[in-house]
Order: structure tokens, then C-alpha cells, then sequence
């Protein structure tokens, strides 16, 4: 299992978030918004903010750093690492289930990710063969779409086709730029799935108006007024 940062917001938590950094960065990256998000007493939740696996990265000169994958280029249209997206997403996977296994429901267990955590989470989440409360995905694309029809739309152990689904991105985002993002939330949309779109004038990053935007979107979620 791999190392995570946690934290929670009050006593037995009633519900998970499981929260998945950028390319370079680690658990500690977004622990600095729990307090942010002014959650009320009566839903303690617990943020679990894993490590990803330091790998020489590409893209970089080889440099070795926490990265969820590899990225080979700067090609939209080029290769993939196929073989550590679908790694780090049986990382994400067992997350999951340790949650479960530590008394969680599926169903209130919230995925989330920024950059390239935010792929895994799409990635992950979708392919979930329980039910989740919900799913969160900022500043990112949709991985392998190629493989999305077969293995998400039409795969009968899919679990969250319901799944609310939160995507932000940046308008002069220069890493990921915002097509990306609205592309994938257009196919979701068009495939049947739940989205909840935003977008901000701000670049590869998290202002404090998505923060106010996640906070209610997770008291929607977990259905809290």
C-alpha cells in the first residue's frame, strides 16, 4: 500500500476523500485546503492524500520525481504510458478498499485528483465495479479514451454511471490546456454521465473561488444543507 498523508476534519469520519496530487508534487500538496473548505461538525470526513511513485519522468530529461505516469512528449496525439496510468489506478483502487475495509461505504467515498491525480481518479473511478459518492477532477483530461466505450460505457461491472462529477480548469491553464478538459467533459456528457462543469481565469492551479465551489459540491454530495 502506498504511503499517504491523513487527515480528519473530526472524530469516527462518516465519509472518505481520497485525493490524488499533481506531476512532481506529493501527499502534502493540497493538505493546506482541508481547513480551506470550512466543512461543518456534523460531517467529519477523512482526506487521504497518497503519495505517487517517484519514476524518471520523460518529458523532464529522465529526471526522477513523483509522477502517477510518464509522459513522453508533448504530442496530444502521441504515446501513452497505458502501463503506469493503469498502475497507478489499481493504487487508487486499493485506496478504495481500505476505506471500505476501514468501515467506509462506497458510497461515501469522494475520488479526486488535480493534473495528472485527476486522470488516474477519471480513470479509476469510472471503472469502479461499486458505487461512489462522487468524483472530482481539476485541471485534467480524460486518460486513455480510446479504451472509454469498451471499458466504461459498456462494461456491466461499472458501478458509477450515476456518479456526480466535479471538473475545473484554468481558461489560461499552459500546462493542460482548457480543451482538454472540455473535450473529456463533452464526451462524459455525451456518454450519459453527470458533469458539473467550471472554469476560472487562472492558470495551471487552485484559486479560492474553485475552493467555495468544491465546498458545496461536496455538502451536495454528501447531502448536507
Amino acid at each position: 500500500m502506498t504511503d499517504t498523508v491523513e487527515l480528519e476534519t473530526g472524530p469516527n469520519p462518516t465519509g472518505s476523500i481520497i485525493w490524488l496530487h499533481g506531476l512532481g508534487a506529493d501527499g502534502h500538496d493540497f493538505e493546506p485546503i482541508v481547513p480551506e473548505l470550512r466543512l461543518p461538525e456534523e460531517l467529519p470526513l477523512r482526506f487521504v492524500f497518497p503519495h505517487a511513485p517517484v519514476r524518471p519522468v520523460t518529458i523532464n530529461g529522465g529526471m526522477a520525481m513523483r509522477a502517477w505516469y510518464d509522459i513522453f512528449g508533448l504530442d496530444r496525439d502521441g504515446p501513452v504510458d497505458e502501463e503506469g496510468i493503469r498502475a497507478s489506478g489499481e493504487i487508487l483502487t486499493e485506496l478504495i478498499r481500505r476505506e471500505q475495509d476501514r468501515g467506509i461505504e462506497s458510497n461515501r467515498i469522494v475520488v479526486a485528483g488535480f493534473s495528472q491525480g485527476g486522470a488516474i481518479a477519471l480513470h479509476a473511478a469510472l471503472r469502479y465495479p461499486q458505487s461512489l459518492a462522487g468524483l472530482m477532477a481539476l485541471s485534467t483530461y480524460l486518460p486513455l479514451m480510446s479504451r472509454f466505450d469498451a471499458e466504461v460505457v459498456r462494461n456491466e461491472e461499472a458501478a458509477n454511471q450515476g456518479i456526480s462529477i466535479f471538473m475545473a480548469h484554468g481558461s489560461f491553464d499552459p500546462v493542460l490546456p482548457m480543451q482538454l478538459g472540455t473535450s473529456s467533459a463533452d464526451l462524459l456528457t455525451k456518454a450519459g454521465f453527470n458533469i458539473e462543469w467550471h472554469d476560472y481565469p487562472m492558470a495551471h492551479a487552485v484559486c479560492s473561488e474553485e475552493i467555495a465551489h468544491i465546498r458545496d459540491w461536496l455538502l451536495s454530495v454528501y447531502s448536507v444543507s
